[in-house]
């Protein structure tokens, strides 16, 4: 260990540190060049040359141009086949007792103590590695003979295994082979993993429900994305088509319905986003003309609005109430049964009403008993003050009288005036339709059945002709005009009145100027070939008082 081997080559990596000179005579080398072992002094004579403060060693500069001390190679820089011959030297001592450990014998110790040891300098921070290496190695070696000799260091107070904190770290040179050979790369820590058992219940159920949550949500979204397109797209109907929603239907049932009529796509649909469409609005009722390639949206909007398809039934002024119920009963369009028993005649009010498909026949019939009752109540207050009847039944029978005699709006208020006036003298009315209604009843007279002299003498209850003041009751529902007429008559003294072949009637205030009518009314009547051509009062020769 403390000789060179001369068959080690120095290699390229291998660091080199400066060193202080070995502290040898002048006559240590030959001229020959062959290395002389040099004496140890004794003790004596080396505490007589030995300073008595020996200056700390002083690093070599590597600065060029500077006067610096000698650099001494490494003995890994040494080329051995320059030097010959390789004998033991203080510095392969001082070298062997570094490479010992702390612990080496006291033996070891006093030899390191006896030689000048090699003081290797700190690499300066900002030198590359191997930087010294370039210096020619020869040459810095021939330098140390020329160098003054130097005082020996006083004894390490550390082992040689600690250097000095200003010494920096030994470095050991190693082989070529050494330097290359790839260091193992230590292994990552492994990761502790944990025991199934060991993780805790509850990070696990809220996993999960995080999960479930997460995949409801997209789900969710998805459904909710395809109704409201499925619901604004447009609809699969391609014609118009009428759809009918019944009363007491529910939205299942209408989703239901518009899914087999072929006019929506998904009745699931239609059903759930037009609850939420809604809230607390409703679908109405009845008949609805849904448009071609409507949408569910312009479905609903449409049955909310309840603009549905509508029908009318109109029943005009001066019918019976078998005549009323008779055109109620054919109608297609209303369902149900009539009511079992009938209204009161004159109690149903004349009109045009309108109903959806589905609506009963008893709510027409209750509709127009109701507008009926409300009507006379208006215009009955708004009579007349001097009006010589005194009753609402009386005021209702006068005016479906006055209604069957004429159909002229200009005369209905003249034909009442007559009336009253009757009336008030105690004449009979005299009129025909009383008599009709006395014969057919309800029903009517046939179109084609005229009125007989006959006719006119048959005793029933409502003959005007044979008994006295108003009828029992009214012979037909009289309508607004007729009511207003009676109520608010026009102010004349006539007391009667016959047709004129026109359609309309002449009226008089004597017996004279009526039977004068009667005579232009029955020349038309030849032309007309009437049977009785006569009207009321035409047969009477003057006016009879009422007992």
């Amino acid at each position: 260990m403390n000789d060179i081997d001369p068959k080690s080559e120095r290699e390229p990596g291998d660091e080199q540190r400066t060193a202080r000179p070995v502290h040898a005579d002048a006559g240590s080398s030959n001229a020959g060049g062959t290395p002389v072992e040099p004496s140890l002094p004794s003790p004596a004579e080396r505490a007589a040359t030995e300073p008595s403060h020996a200056e700390p060693a002083q690093p070599v500069s590597a600065e060029v141009g500077r006067e610096a001390a000698p650099i001494v190679p490494s003995p890994a820089a040494i080329n051995p086949s320059e030097l010959g011959p390789i004998v033991a030297t203080p510095i392969a001592t001082a070298a062997s007792a570094s490479e010992a450990p702390a612990q080496e014998t006291a033996a070891a110790e006093s030899s390191a103590h006896q030689v000048p040891a090699v003081e290797i300098e700190p690499q300066p921070e900002g030198v590359p590695a191997g930087a010294e290496a370039s210096q020619p190695a020869p040459d810095a070696f021939e330098q140390s003979s020329s160098l003054p000799p130097v005082p020996p260091s006083p004894p390490p107070s550390t082992p040689l295994s600690s250097p000095h904190p200003s010494q920096g770290p030994i470095i050991i040179p190693v082989s070529a082979k050494e330097a290359l050979r790839p260091t193992p790369v230590p292994e990552p820590p492994q990761r502790l993993k944990k025991s199934r058992g060991s993780r805790s219940q509850v990070v696990v159920f809220l996993n999960f429900v995080m999960t479930v949550l997460v995949f409801l949500t997209i789900a969710l979204g998805g459904a909710i994305y395809y109704g409201l397109s499925t619901f604004s797209e447009q609809g699969p109907s391609t014609v118009n088509s009428n759809f009918i929603v019944k009363p007491g239907w529910g939205l299942g049932d209408i989703s239901r319905g518009l899914e087999a009529s072929g006019l929506i796509s998904d009745a699931r649909v239609f059903q759930y986003v037009t609850k939420s469409f809604l809230r607390n609005r409703t679908l109405k009722a009845g008949e609805y003309e849904i448009k071609a390639g409507a949408s569910m949206k312009e479905i609903v909007e449409l049955m909310e609005s309840g603009k549905s398809i509508l029908y009318s039934v109109t029943l005009p002024e001066g019918l019976t109430v078998q005549q009323v119920f008779d055109r109620l009963r054919a109608d297609t369009v209303l369902e149900g049964d009539l009511p079992a028993k009938m209204p009161d005649e004159g109690t149903l009010r004349p009109d045009t009403y309108k109903f959806t498909r589905g609506a009963k026949r008893g709510e027409i019939v209750a509709q127009m008993k109701a507008a009926q009752a409300k009507l006379v109540e208006d215009l009955w207050a708004k009579r007349s003050p001097d009006l010589f009847i005194k009753t609402k039944e009386q005021f209702v029978t006068l005016a479906s009288i006055v209604e069957k005699e004429t159909g002229k709006a200009d005369e209905r208020t003249l034909v009442a005036s007559v009336f009253l006036n009757r009336l008030e003298k105690k004449m009979r009315l005299q009129s025909d339709p009383t008599v009709i209604y006395g014969i057919f009843g309800g029903a009517g007279k046939p179109s084609d059945r005229p009125i007989y002299q006959s006719d006119l003498k048959k005793m029933t209850p409502y003959n005007t002709y044979v008994v006295d003041g108003l009828p029992p009751g009214p012979i037909c529902n009289p309508g607004r005009a007729a009511l207003e007429a009676v109520a608010n008559p026009s102010k004349t003294s006539d007391l009667y009145f016959v047709a004129d072949g026109t359609g309309g009637h002449v009226f008089a205030a004597t017996l004279e100027e009526h039977n004068a009518n009667v005579k232009k009314w029955r020349q038309v009547e030849d032309q007309q070939t009437n049977p009785t051509g006569t009207d009321a009062g035409a047969t009477a020769t003057q006016p009879t008082p009422q007992q």
